[in-house]
């Protein structure tokens, strides 16, 4: 066996560790904790990543209608991801849920949509994580351009999403 084809044997077998790392590593849950201002990234019931964000402007209770700048309570899921947006990337969670409907239905208001949790607006990225100074969003979760890039590759689209007060 030649040196180089030594080599190319061994870059292989580092490779397949490699790969089934990155397979075991992706989210089969997500996890935000408002009063926290937390994100967590969960495998089989285990915690793996950990993200501080920025909430909607008025971050107590749950969002009642569209334009109450308040994110949601409840369970989604990731239905769609945004590889250009306004935002540094972003993934879009499936609100308003039946019961979110049902009770903006209830009240005679519209219950909103196009809740992301996304990276920071287009050109902001140098801004980092001084966004967490205060709750900015619409509605959203925000976290750095940085950290929307891994949570990206760590969750697939289907991923149950709990939003919790």
């Amino acid at each position: 066996m030649t040196r180089r084809s030594a080599l190319a044997f061994a870059s292989c077998l580092l490779a397949v560790p490699l790969a089934l790392l990155r397979a075991a590593e992706q989210a089969d849950r997500i996890v935000i904790h408002k009063a926290r201002r937390e994100l967590l990234l969960l495998q089989n019931g285990k915690v793996f990543r950990t993200y501080k964000v920025a909430l909607g402007k008025q971050p107590v209770g749950a969002k009642v209608q569209q334009g109450d700048m308040r994110t949601p309570e409840g369970l989604y899921r990731i239905d769609g991801r945004y590889a250009r947006s306004q935002y540094h990337r972003a993934l879009h969670i499936s609100y308003p849920n039946e019961s979110d409907r049902a009770r903006a239905r209830k009240l005679g208001v519209q219950p909103g949509g196009d809740i992301l949790i996304h990276g920071l607006p287009n050109g902001q990225g140098a801004v980092g994580k001084a966004h967490l100074q205060s709750d900015w969003t619409w509605g959203c979760v925000a976290v750095t351009d940085e950290e929307i890039e891994e949570i990206w590759k760590l969750v697939p689209n289907g991923v149950v999403v709990e939003i919790l007060p």
